[in-house]
């Protein structure tokens, strides 16, 4: 299992995670609330939590491509619903975006 994670920024953490899991919602399978959000995509999974001010997206997939591709599609809708603040994503192994590796 490949696994990449990114923490966001953002007073808006709970809103993007609303607009990106009902934005897929329209193709994929998923699953949200104002606080946690699963995304089904074809190459593999997004799974994303929102506390306060900061959205931790988190993407598994069965190979390396897969997950570069589960990567591409979030960051690129996530960018384009943040624009306004510039909003950036940074991926790490989820050992180092926690800080525990």
């Amino acid at each position: 299992m490949y696994i990449a994670e990114a923490r966001v920024t953002s007073e808006k953490a709970s809103r993007y995670l609303i607009q990106l899991c009902k934005h897929f919602a329209h193709k994929t399978p998923a699953e949200y609330d104002d606080k946690q959000g699963r995304v089904d995509f074809r190459p593999g999974l997004c799974l994303m939590t929102a506390a306060g001010d900061e959205l931790v997206v988190r993407c598994e997939a069965g190979t390396e491509p897969e997950l570069t591709r589960v990567k591409l599609i979030v960051e690129d809708h996530l960018v384009r619903f943040g624009w306004r603040e510039k909003i950036g994503v940074s991926w790490a192994e989820p050992d180092a975006a926690s800080g525990t590796g």
